[in-house]
């Protein structure tokens, strides 16, 4: 193979058989349990970089199912995001992702920087009941637990919160090791059609993982919760800051 064609064929690793198709990210039907939860402020200041801020102390527990998308496939996904501002404009702060397939691993990590590890998460209907699992190996971590379908929710609230911005943490190293990129990452939802939207009471359950450390953001209070199914695309992303030039 030339080096012209190492360069015109080259869109991910591995360069003869990549992981993942280059985009648009199309996804159909997919399903959100969010349960919001107080937590305490020291615990996110702990987890959350600057130059983001926390807005308050709460976090978004998040299962997701997306059953159809384009060069991704059939997976589902679960992880916490965080209400923050960045230079005055409010967003989400997506903290932790554990996710069933390879593809989105690998082009999550590689093109936006999503903090995607392999795990397997689950969302079930038990009867009157949304079950999201979160399991680590054979260790169990997250559970929560959602009314099915109890009041409609206010349709603008959630496109709102879907059209916001969210904020990313790429970190891809240096062949010896020392730090190449360090980069906040910005990107939005785009052509959203929600199809329906629900709340209902909830209940959170995280317990303590070495590799799956969601519950070092404890559960205070649960606030609210939403379950919907919208199709979107995943935009790609832009760099809001970078770490080795600004912070220098």
């Amino acid at each position: 193979m030339e080096i012209a064609d190492v360069l015109k064929r080259a869109s991910a690793m591995p360069l003869t058989n990549p992981s993942f198709p280059p985009g648009p990210y199309r996804f159909f039907d997919r399903e959100y349990v969010i349960i919001t939860y107080r937590t305490t402020r020291e615990a996110l200041e702990a987890v959350v970089p600057a130059p983001l801020e926390i807005d308050e102390p709460v976090v978004k527990y998040e299962f997701i199912r997306m059953p159809d998308s384009t060069g991704f496939g059939d997976y589902t996904e679960s992880g916490q995001v965080i209400p923050v501002r960045f230079r005055g404009e409010h967003g989400v702060y997506v903290h932790s992702m554990y996710l069933d397939d390879d593809a989105p691993i690998a082009g999550g990590r590689e093109l936006w920087g999503f903090p995607k590890k392999l795990a397997s998460p689950k969302i079930v209907h038990e009867g009157e009941v949304v079950v999201g699992t979160l399991h680590y190996g054979s260790v169990l971590c997250a559970i929560g637990t959602m009314g099915y379908k109890h009041r409609p929710a206010d349709r603008d609230q959630v496109l709102a919160a879907l059209g916001a911005p969210n904020f990313l943490i790429k970190i891809i190293p240096h062949v010896d090791g020392s730090m190449r990129i360090c980069e906040l990452v910005r990107y939005h939802l785009t052509d959203v059609t929600l199809k329906e939207a629900w709340t209902a009471p909830a209940a959170l359950d995280l317990r303590p993982h070495v590799m799956a450390d969601v519950a070092r953001l404890p559960v205070v209070e649960v606030v609210s919760a939403l379950h919907f199914k919208a199709d979107l695309t995943l935009g790609l992303g832009e760099v809001v800051y970078d770490y080795l030039t600004e912070a220098r």
